[in-house]
């Protein structure tokens, strides 16, 4: 079945809109902290430290939410994935923020920080971080909407093109709406009408199912079905699966699929 080429940034273009929004968190922060500003290099050089501060908390903060796309999927339980990645990366921002902050005082000098930091300053950056991860959240959100979207765009553009099959010296296109399934006979590849007409290709199974859409599954080496035609399954040994089709002369009523498709099979039998 066709893939999409997936981007390897499932956040993107967050890396560019960062790059712009931090120094812009930073001069705001400035704005609600202090009631006087007088422009001076004092102030230039303690503005640039404060963003690349914010640079390096937010690039932790980014690290552990693609660290938990790995380990707590969205797609399982989105309202405690948000709640987590919502606690953790605040956590995790503040610390790096104290520390930076701390380190500094300390080269610049030689004290820690005032109280004030941490009762005024860490409050305001907290806010931020809700809103950071306001934002990490919409980009999941919107790029899943826009993958669905392509995807279904594909599909669609799939299904118009259909399949060339060949009937003495006639070609012939089928929708793939009308295709029960392919199967293996000998050297020859099989294309099965629903009504029951046989159509023998000159491709290969390997490379016709990369041209088919998500409607179909490949359960063995030998068939190829549509979902049309799959009536359910049952549990067999060896976490092996029994599937059941509708009566079809082309195809027996039972097919197994091994205990590695078995997964891959019920996702998409009946997708969640």
């Amino acid at each position: 079945m066709p893939e999409l080429r997936k981007s390897k940034n499932p956040y993107h273009p967050d890396i560019a809109l960062f790059l712009v929004l931090i120094p812009f968190i930073s001069a705001f922060n400035y704005y609600l902290t202090y009631s006087n500003i007088e422009l001076s290099w004092f102030l230039l050089i303690t503005f640039l430290i404060d963003t690349a501060q914010g640079y390096a908390a937010w690039w932790c903060v980014r690290f552990f939410i693609l660290y938990l796309d790995r380990r707590l999927p969205y797609g399982e339980r989105p309202l405690f994935r948000i709640f987590t990645q919502l606690i953790s990366t605040i956590f995790i921002g503040l610390f790096v923020i104290s520390l930076l902050t701390e380190l500094v005082s300390w080269i610049a000098r030689g004290e820690t920080v005032p109280v004030s930091f941490y009762a005024v300053d860490l409050f305001i950056i907290s806010i931020w971080f809700f809103v950071i991860n306001g934002l990490y959240v919409g980009l999941h959100y919107y790029n899943e909407w826009k993958r669905s979207e392509e995807e279904r765009q594909e599909e669609n553009r799939v299904k118009m093109e259909g399949l060339m099959v060949k009937q003495g010296k006639i070609d012939i296109k089928l929708t793939f709406e009308e295709v029960a399934g392919f199967y293996v006979d000998g050297e020859y590849a099989v294309a099965c009408h629903i009504e029951g007409k046989k159509y023998y290709l000159d491709q290969s199974l390997d490379k016709i199912e990369k041209t088919l859409p998500s409607i179909f599954f490949r359960l063995n080496r030998q068939f190829i079905v549509h979902h049309q035609l799959v009536a359910g399954f049952r549990r067999a040994r060896n976490g092996k699966l029994e599937v059941l089709l509708s009566k079809h002369d082309s195809f027996p009523s039972e097919i197994s699929v091994s205990r590695t498709k078995s997964p891959a099979f019920k996702s998409w039998f009946r997708p969640d």
